[in-house]
C-alpha cells in the first residue's frame, strides 16, 4: 500500500473532537492516527468550553488557528479552507457521539467514532442511512477486533478450519467502577459517566460490553439473533447498570454466553473469547493479545504468535514488530486508521477499492440493537429478538420499532 500513499501525495487531514490533554483515549487516537503516516491531526475541538478547547488544542500541538472553540465553528472554517479536514475522530462523552457524527456526515466528512455510536438503535440506524446517503466512510474503534490474532481467529473460522461453529463464550470483566466513585469527588467525566441519560442505556454496555459483543460477532461472522439477559447493578444502590450477562443465539444457528462486568474488584481489562467448532476451538485473551491458542480434536494444542511463519500476509502486516516484542491497543487502533485511510485514498483516486475488515457503522448499529434487546429481555424475563439494522426506523421517535 506504499504506492497508494505515494499516489495520493499527502496524509489525510484529521480533526479530533474530544480527547484533550488529560484524556488517555485522546492520546490513543492521536498516536494511532499518525503511527503509520496515513493521517495528520491538523484541527481539534477538545472541550465543550470554547476557551479551554482552544487552549487544549495548542497544548496538543495543533495550529492555534485550527484549535476551535466548538464543532460548528470548526466545520464552517474548515469548509472554506483549501486544505480543509478530510475526516473527524470522535471521542467525546457518549451522549454527543450521535449529533457530532451526524453533523460530520452532513458536512461531507468521513467519521472514526468511539463506541457507542449513539444513544439507541434508532439513532444508530439514522447514522447508517446518512453514511450510505452521503457515500462516506464510518469506522467504529472496536480495537480488539483489529489485533492480528483476533483477525487470525476470524480467518480460521471463515475458512472452515474449526468446522461448523457450535458455541461461543465471550467476556469483558474489569474493576473500573468496583467502588462507589459516584459518591466521591466529581469531575466532568464522572458526572456524565454516572448519569444514565448521558452514559447510555446501560453503562457497562456502552463502556465495555459492546466491545465483547462485537468481538464475538466479528470472529464468528454472525450477528446475534436472540438474547436472554440479566442486566442490573451488582453494586448496591447504583443507578447505572454495571453488569450484563446473556445467553445468545446467533444468526448462524449456534449458541453462546456473554458477560460484561465493570464492578469486579481486583480485575483488570480481562477480555476473553473462545469459539468452539465441531473439529476444534480457538481461545484468545487480551492478557496475551499477541497469541492465539488453537486446539483441534486429536492434535496437540498449538499457541500461534503474531508474526509466526506461515500466517497469511495480511495478518503478518497487521503487526509491526517481530514476534516477542510487545504490541497492544495503540497498534490495533492504528490498523483501523490505516485501513480507513487506504479505502478513502483508493476511492478518491479511482480504480479498485480494497476491502478491509475494520468495524463499520453497521456494526455499531447492531451493538445498539443488542443492548436494547438485553434490556428488553431483562424486563420481560425471557428471550427477545435482536432488531436488524435493515428495519425501517423513525429516529425522531427516539427508540427502535
Amino acid at each position: 500500500m506504499k504506492e497508494l500513499k505515494e499516489r495520493f501525495g499527502r496524509p489525510l487531514r484529521l480533526s479530533m473532537i474530544g480527547g484533550g490533554p488529560d484524556s488517555w483515549i485522546g492520546r490513543m487516537h492521536q498516536g494511532a492516527a499518525s503511527l503509520d503516516g496515513w493521517w495528520q491531526v491538523v484541527a481539534s475541538v477538545c472541550s465543550s468550553d470554547p476557551s479551554r478547547s482552544r487552549a487544549a488544542g495548542v497544548t496538543l500541538g495543533i495550529d492555534p488557528a485550527r484549535s476551535y472553540g466548538d464543532v460548528a465553528e470548526m466545520f464552517a472554517r474548515e469548509r472554506d479552507r483549501p486544505d480543509g479536514i478530510d475526516a473527524v475522530a470522535i471521542m467525546t462523552p457518549n451522549d454527543t457521539h450521535y449529533p457530532f457524527a451526524a453533523a460530520a456526515l452532513d458536512a461531507g466528512l468521513d467519521v472514526i467514532c468511539d463506541k457507542p455510536v449513539s444513544h439507541d438503535f434508532a439513532q444508530a440506524c439514522d447514522l447508517v442511512s446518512r453514511t450510505r446517503a452521503t457515500s462516506r466512510l464510518f469506522a467504529v474503534t472496536h480495537g480488539y477486533a483489529a489485533y492480528p490474532m483476533t483477525r487470525y481467529a476470524e480467518r480460521l473460522v471463515r475458512d472452515g478450519k474449526l468446522g461448523a461453529i457450535w458455541f461461543v463464550q465471550v467476556e469483558y470483566i474489569q474493576s473500573g467502577v468496583a467502588t462507589r466513585l459516584e459518591d466521591g469527588p466529581q469531575n466532568n467525566r464522572l458526572r456524565w459517566l454516572f448519569d444514565p441519560r448521558r452514559s447510555g442505556l446501560a453503562q457497562v454496555m456502552s463502556a465495555i460490553g459492546c466491545h465483547a459483543q462485537h468481538l464475538a460477532c466479528f470472529v464468528t461472522g454472525s450477528d446475534v439473533a436472540r438474547v436472554c439477559a440479566d442486566a442490573r447493578s451488582v453494586v448496591p444502590g447504583r443507578r447505572t447498570i454495571d453488569h450484563v450477562s446473556a445467553l445468545m443465539e446467533f444468526e448462524g444457528g449456534f449458541r453462546g454466553t456473554f458477560t460484561a462486568l465493570q464492578a469486579a474488584a481486583g480485575s483488570e481489562n480481562d477480555i476473553r473469547l473462545r469459539v468452539y467448532g465441531e473439529r476444534g476451538m480457538v481461545d484468545w485473551s487480551h492478557r496475551e493479545c499477541s497469541y492465539l491458542k488453537v486446539a483441534m480434536l486429536g492434535e496437540p494444542v498449538r499457541v500461534i504468535g503474531r508474526g509466526d511463519p506461515g500466517l497469511p500476509p495480511d495478518i503478518i502486516t497487521a503487526g509491526r514488530a517481530p514476534r516477542g516484542h510487545p504490541e497492544g491497543l495503540l497498534q490495533a487502533f492504528a490498523n483501523i486508521y490505516a485501513e480507513v485511510a487506504q479505502e478513502r485514498m483508493a476511492r478518491q483516486l479511482g480504480g479498485e477499492v480494497p476491502s478491509f475488515p475494520y468495524p463499520r457503522i453497521e456494526d455499531g448499529a447492531h451493538s445498539m440493537a443488542f443492548i436494547e434487546a438485553c434490556l428488553a429481555s431483562h424486563a420481560a424475563g425471557g428471550w427477545v429478538d435482536v432488531a436488524r439494522a435493515e428495519s425501517p426506523v423513525d429516529v425522531s421517535r427516539g427508540g427502535s420499532q
